[in-house]
């Protein structure tokens, strides 16, 4: 079941992406939902007589009002619904949007078959007159047509703060609406809605206030002890990159969770989700439990967030509100083999559950780590590569057998001089991988670099140039200037391990389609757990889907 979830049919053409249909394992799940509701609004409604169209649009009017709760409850971020199946509320996010999808249908079955009725008995503006509840329903669908068409991708990319505003004030109003239009008899529906919405509102305030107020903060450590909000420290790396490093937080988080930033100096009204960029306390931090967040500037609040950092060059400071941690990561001590894939800031998810697998002080079965990092330019990963170097040494004492490999596509970077340079040893090692999985890996020989890497790593990117010349060629860290293959670098994982491997992707469209379709194809062509004796492969994909 696990494999038959994975395949992923990706649309490649750059301007239709989004039309890209979900996972097959989704689909299953939709297909399912839809014959239960096809059965509602169906079964025994079909009879040829005076009251056709108007059963029919009464029975569609019950299977739209009683999937409101459930389209609030999906909405959720404290969601119960994630709780209950043992996953986070943005991995519920998508079911959210085809059940809005389906209550938009039903509502339109339900309203035509009413409305054809009236034209064919020639009553409508009697019957709207005589029954003024009518409009408040035609208001209702109105308000769903629009939160369709304003959650398509394209016009949600263009302004996602404005989408978001606008996405709450729509859906507060469509309850109200649909209150006034309905019967008393099924205002419970509505009533249960609400009580979903009121309870995730005031579960993410009291979490908003315990994590953000001290009552007797300690201010003899550096600036962290502030009663209300948390001191941030923000350091600009290259162009684009931005580190924030919030001080004193008082709770404890999973490595590969995420929490929602919210600086009023920067966007007074936005609070913006950025994954963890660290699993545990940060070392050698004057504060006792410190977290890091990795911003890539792109507009709106990245690039205000990236230029006030950037201010006169040195460290800034500014106090910040969180609230999370949120997400569900996976568990990779329980897999023989991990195989870690991330595209740029991508890593911010796959470089905390690495740290998290060496760190771990419980039972441990991993024994081999495969990390892939690419990128378009090295200065967007220049930060993650420092810390990459650090945990190579930590892999050796601990005893994980630990390979990276960086590719990087375009553009000049830190590892100019890494690139393209054959070196004996890479390239025993990038032959081997192709003769187990029957294509070249790299596409052209790489050269091993290696080195200690200073702790700060807030320093490290800008001292990350200065060190590499002085690499040696003894450190299983592997360098490309071309896209790497995924299919082949999984491959070379799964061949070389004799237990369960997990594959852990962050990334884009295109790198989770295939990084699922590589998965169920190897799962396919090992015939896993189906008498051959090969182990499964468990597949987590964490994906862009703004």
């Amino acid at each position: 079941m696990r494999e038959a979830s994975y395949p992923q049919l990706y649309v490649p053409f750059r301007s239709l992406t989004w039309v890209t249909l979900p996972p097959l394992g989704r689909i299953i799940v939709l297909l399912v939902y839809w014959t239960i509701i096809i059965y509602m609004m169906a079964t025994n409604v079909v009879v040829k007589d005076a009251f056709f169209w108007e059963r029919i649009g009464f029975r569609n009017a019950w299977v739209t009002v009683t999937q409101i709760p459930l389209l609030y409850l999906l909405a959720s971020k404290c969601s119960i619904l994630g709780f209950l199946v043992g996953t986070s509320h943005e991995r519920l996010n998508w079911l959210h949007r085809w059940v809005g999808r389906t209550v938009f249908v039903t509502a339109t079955v339900h309203g035509w078959h009413f409305y054809a009725d009236w034209v064919r008995s020639d009553f409508v503006e009697y019957q709207i007159e005589m029954m003024p509840m009518i409009k408040y329903g035609f208001g209702a669908w109105a308000i769903l047509l629009w939160t369709q068409l304003s959650g398509l991708a394209p016009l949600r990319r263009m302004a996602y703060e404005v989408f978001v505003l606008q996405h709450l004030l729509s859906a507060v109003i469509f309850l109200w609406l649909v209150y006034v239009h309905v019967p008393s008899s099924a205002r419970y529906n509505v009533w249960l809605a609400v009580a979903a919405l009121c309870f995730d509102r005031v579960c993410r305030v009291a979490l908003l206030l315990w994590q953000n107020m001290k009552l007797f903060p300690d201010k003899s450590k550096c600036k962290g002890g502030q009663k209300i909000g948390h001191n941030a420290q923000l350091k600009a790396v290259g162009d684009s990159i931005t580190v924030v490093t919030i001080k004193g937080v008082h709770f404890k988080w999973r490595a590969g969770q995420y929490l929602y930033l919210w600086a009023p100096r920067v966007g007074l009204a936005e609070a913006h989700p950025y994954t963890i960029a660290c699993a545990d306390r940060l070392p050698k931090t004057c504060i006792c439990n410190s977290i890091q967040l990795v911003v890539r500037k792109h507009g709106g609040f990245s690039r205000r967030l990236h230029e006030f950092a950037a201010k006169e060059g040195r460290k800034q400071h500014l106090s910040v509100f969180v609230s999370g941690p949120y997400g569900s990561p996976p568990r990779g001590d329980i897999h023989e083999t991990v195989v870690l894939i991330s595209a740029s800031t991508g890593a911010s998810f796959t470089v905390p559950i690495l740290e998290g697998l060496l760190q771990s002080k419980a039972t441990n079965c991993v024994k081999r780590v495969d990390f892939l990092l690419a990128a378009r330019q090295g200065d967007e990963i220049e930060f993650y590569v420092s810390r990459l170097h650090e945990l190579i040494e930590h892999a050796r004492d601990v005893g994980v057998k630990l390979s990276v490999r960086i590719a990087v596509t375009r553009g000049p970077s830190a590892f100019e001089g890494k690139l393209g340079r054959p070196g004996r040893d890479a390239q025993t090692v990038v032959m081997a991988s192709g003769a187990s999985s029957g294509s070249n890996m790299w596409r052209q020989t790489d050269e091993k670099a290696s080195g200690s890497m200073p702790p700060d790593v807030e320093q490290s990117a800008s001292n990350l140039q200065k060190r590499s010349c002085h690499d040696d060629a003894d450190s299983p860290v592997f360098y490309s200037s071309t896209r790497p293959d995924v299919e082949a670098f999984i491959r070379t994982a799964v061949e070389a391990t004799g237990g369960e491997t997990s594959v852990v992707v962050c990334g884009g469209p295109s790198l989770a389609a295939t990084a699922r379709n590589c998965v169920a194809s190897l799962s396919d062509e090992r015939a896993v757990h189906k008498g051959t004796g090969a182990q499964g492969i468990h597949l987590h994909v964490e994906e862009y889907s703004f």
